[in-house]
């Protein structure tokens, strides 16, 4: 089990950072998804999850073929690329997804109450309307570059590992 906390301070500075990094972690897992295929039929499994402070990389399955999982994960987050059909694909998706928490009385009043309690939280119903306004793909590329240029990391390995 390999779980990797990939922390950056320009996720919570604006709505738009927020949006930008849910489209940047959708396009990775879009684009991870035919080359981990054959990690999957070998019983490896990996999640891609946008926590609110950064991107958690979660692997797990026998350690001998793991590194290789965990390595095509980094290879794809250093070399990001897109093109602009998955971008539109993406951006869609998450107006709809978006769309649907926002119209369920149980997530809004969750994001509502967080929204009181946490200092620096940007809501939903920001979130929606910054994705309608419209990125752009540059900006989606310059947010990539400084997000790789400002990243901490945690991490834990659990396993039959050598440190």
């Amino acid at each position: 089990y390999v779980r990797f906390h990939l922390i950056s301070p320009l996720i919570q500075q604006s709505a738009e950072n927020i949006v930008l990094f849910d489209t940047f972690v959708n396009i990775l897992s879009h684009n991870l998804a035919e080359p981990a295929y054959e990690a999957d039929v070998a019983q490896l499994e990996y999640k891609l999850v946008a926590g609110e402070h950064g991107l958690v990389v979660r692997v797990k399955g026998f350690n001998h073929k793991l590194p290789l999982l965990f390595q095509l994960i980094i290879d794809h987050l250093a070399d990001f690329s897109f093109t602009p059909a998955v971008f539109e694909m993406i951006t869609e998706q998450l107006k709809k997804t978006y769309f649907n928490i926002l119209i369920k009385p149980e997530t809004l009043a969750k994001d509502v109450r967080l929204l009181i309690l946490e200092h620096s939280r940007w809501s939903m119903i920001d979130k929606y309307e910054t994705l309608m306004n419209g990125l752009s793909i540059e900006s989606l590329s310059a947010f990539v570059k400084a997000f790789k240029s400002q990243l901490f990391v945690e991490g834990l390995v659990q396993g039959n590992f050598t440190s």
